[in-house]
């Protein structure tokens, strides 16, 4: 049975997007280097794989996971001071590699200078007194990952019982040096991007983790260091960022 998603035409993907970008509050190829990544990344997961006792072997067609290892190639940007977050365009050269992954329907992309590795999704363990978007803790070699419900936090007008329903969380996507991680469907590529095939937000209204639209792919591009800020302050992505300052990663 396939599953529903909230977007199923480009047009109203695009027009969605957009809509972020310029809400009512505020008027290609894959490189050798990116493919090296993805190999290095699939045979660290396999050794990982092997050195467990419960799951069954991953099949030869799964798509490829880069870890924190794997990532080291990528000099990851480590994340400023809540006062010194500049955004995303500055720290980008003219022509950046990013990694795309979708969410209910919705293609979201980050900068690979921003990424802090991605890891399966096992076993994650609700919190009580957390924002609802706040799914809880997964540990990953001794480490606490904070794993955000990134549909419900991204577009809560759209969540429901049958969007939740379609969901099927495979990935975390960390971000940056912090604890916190993206849940992901699915997995899509990574691509080289060129300045200008960005269409940039103009405004500083909401939204600060949105850096832009990538006009060919129809996808949001994610200001990490930004969306790190908000989500330790227990921010929601349409909460006003001078509002709630509850730290959430404590």
């Amino acid at each position: 049975m396939s599953k529903s998603t909230p977007f199923a035409k480009e047009d109203v993907m695009e027009a969605y997007l957009d809509s972020l970008l310029h809400g009512p509050e505020d008027p290609s190829e894959v490189t050798a280097r990116t493919a090296k990544l993805l190999e290095s990344a699939s045979l660290d997961i396999a050794k990982e794989s092997e050195s467990e006792t419960a799951p069954a072997p991953a099949p030869a067609s799964q798509e490829p996971v880069i870890d924190e290892a794997a990532l080291a190639e990528s000099q990851l940007v480590a994340t400023p001071p809540p006062d010194k977050i500049v955004p995303v365009q500055e720290l980008l050269d003219e022509q950046f590699q990013a990694l795309f992954f979708e969410v209910a329907g919705l293609t979201l992309a980050v900068p690979l200078i921003t990424l802090g590795g991605i890891h399966r999704i096992e076993k994650v363990g609700p919190l009580i007194g957390k924002p609802k978007w706040f799914k809880g803790v997964m540990l990953h070699r001794e480490q606490k990952l904070n794993v955000v419900d990134t549909a419900l936090w991204v577009m809560p007008e759209k969540y429901d019982q049958k969007l939740a329903e379609a969901l099927n969380y495979q990935y975390l996507i960390m971000l940056g040096d912090s604890p916190w991680g993206l849940a992901s469907d699915k997995l899509v590529n990574t691509i080289t991007l060129r300045e200008n095939e960005v269409k940039w937000r103009e405004s500083k209204g909401k939204r600060p983790w949105l850096a832009g639209m990538v006009k060919n792919k129809m996808c949001a591009l994610v200001d990490v260091h930004h969306l790190i800020s908000m989500l330790n302050k227990g921010l929601g992505s349409n909460d006003n960022v001078s509002g709630n300052r509850s730290q959430v990663n404590e």
